[in-house]
């Protein structure tokens, strides 16, 4: 009679635990929804150590220490990097061409905008020119740099202050508004 008591007992916790493991579900746009509703990230990544490829060769590769997802909005789904971020683009021949660093930046998936802010770095190892300002906005489809905040662009004969600033993301062809400081131009 006890191991019948044993059996049935058994048998009810298995059969509980199958109902309730059963009677949930995965549904996973409920989770979403929730997430988004509390204004939570759907993921986060630490020391992210993202590598971007093209047709086998890396284009650039991209280093932070902490990346929220908020892929889950419907309107403007981005990616917030809170504690800064590390851009490297590469040419051809995988030679860091550009970096970009800065300490806060968000980047939105729908238009390829991205906002870096604090200390804004970029520096072209090429021609060696360096862009220094607090706020730039990255057009990651045209490759275009804007900004209305104050900056100074070191050239190689140059060094441009001003505030209002536009160039390609290699910062060549660039616009700089209310500027001052020394100058060289070549006129023909």
């Amino acid at each position: 009679m006890n191991r019948f008591k044993d059996f049935l007992i058994k048998s009810i916790a298995v059969t509980f635990c199958s109902v309730m493991l059963f009677s949930c579900t995965n549904n996973t746009q409920k989770v979403r929804d929730f997430l988004a509703d509390k204004n939570l990230p759907l993921g986060i990544a630490r020391d992210a150590n993202h590598v971007y490829k093209d047709s086998g060769r890396i284009t650039s590769k991209l280093i932070t220490p902490i990346m929220l997802d908020f892929s889950n909005r419907d309107e403007h789904p981005y990616n917030e990097f809170p504690n800064g971020i590390k851009i490297i683009n590469f040419e051809k021949n995988t030679i860091d061409s550009v970096t970009i660093t800065g300490k806060y930046a968000i980047t939105y998936s729908k238009t390829s905008i991205s906002e870096i802010r604090g200390k804004v770095l970029v520096v072209n190892h090429t021609d060696r020119s360096i862009l220094k300002t607090e706020q730039l906005f990255w057009d990651e489809k045209t490759k275009y740099f804007v900004s209305e905040k104050a900056f100074m662009l070191i050239k190689e004969n140059d060094t441009i202050y001003g505030i209002g600033f536009e160039s390609k993301d290699d910062l060549s062809e660039h616009l700089a508004k209310k500027t001052t400081g020394r100058l060289e131009s070549t006129e023909e």
